[in-house]
């Protein structure tokens, strides 16, 4: 039998490529600074990754039909069943997050947010503290550092899993899920519907309000 007619389809809006590779980016910056003790930069990284994620969690319900919450995640017993059959070869017909994706990209960021929102309060225990630490007191200050730092571990662990599981899908399943990430398109079947896709301009109206209001929560504090 002749293969089903496939087509290249864009399924990833540039806002949601851009929040994905600029949030590896500041991820690794934020933990290269704080090994090197260069904890200015440090508090900067979580600046850019706070309104990041807030402008992630509004594009998640007004954004492209790929990015929205209501899109791509469902019922855990569906991200179960779809584990299940993850040594099963097939034809990758997902237009976005799969069922199991679907929560890690809840999971992380949710940890991300936890992480970025208790450095705000956290101190180094000698000379720099977060913007609003002075609204906490000093023991309540040193036991959110303490959840900073455990939970930054778990953000690692989350993304290893996370690279793993990229890694076997294209060893056991012979499925890309970086290239439509880089570049927005993916080869599927010519019967699917394109996603609709959100405008540009609506997510750069979102994150300048974000940045705003993450650049107003630390200055004005």
């Amino acid at each position: 039998m002749a293969s089903a007619p496939v087509r290249w389809m864009k399924v990833w809006d540039a806002p949601t490529r851009l929040f994905h590779w600029a949030l590896v980016l500041l991820v690794a910056g934020a933990y290269a600074t704080i090994q090197l003790g260069w904890i200015d930069w440090h508090f900067r990284c979580g600046y850019a990754i706070l309104a990041l994620l807030l402008f992630r969690l509004v594009w998640g319900v007004v954004g492209s039909d790929t990015a929205r919450f209501a899109r791509f995640l469902h019922s855990p017993l569906a991200a179960l069943a779809h584990l299940r059959h993850f040594t099963r070869r097939e034809p990758d017909t997902e237009i976005g997050h799969n069922a199991a994706g679907g929560w890690m990209v809840v999971v992380m960021l949710a940890l991300l947010l936890f992480q970025a929102g208790s450095g705000l309060f956290s101190n180094d225990q000698t000379f720099s503290e977060g913007p609003l630490a002075k609204l906490v007191s000093t023991g309540w200050s040193d036991r959110i550092s303490g959840w900073h730092v455990f939970n930054f571990n778990l953000v690692l662990g989350l993304i290893g899993l996370h690279v793993l599981a990229v890694i076997g899908y294209a060893v056991v399943k012979r499925h890309d899920l970086v290239r439509p990430m880089c570049t927005g398109m993916k080869r599927l079947p010519a019967t699917l519907a394109a996603p609709r896709m959100a405008p540009i301009g609506l997510a750069a109206v979102l994150f300048a309000i974000a940045a705003g209001a993450v650049w107003a929560l630390v200055t004005i504090a």
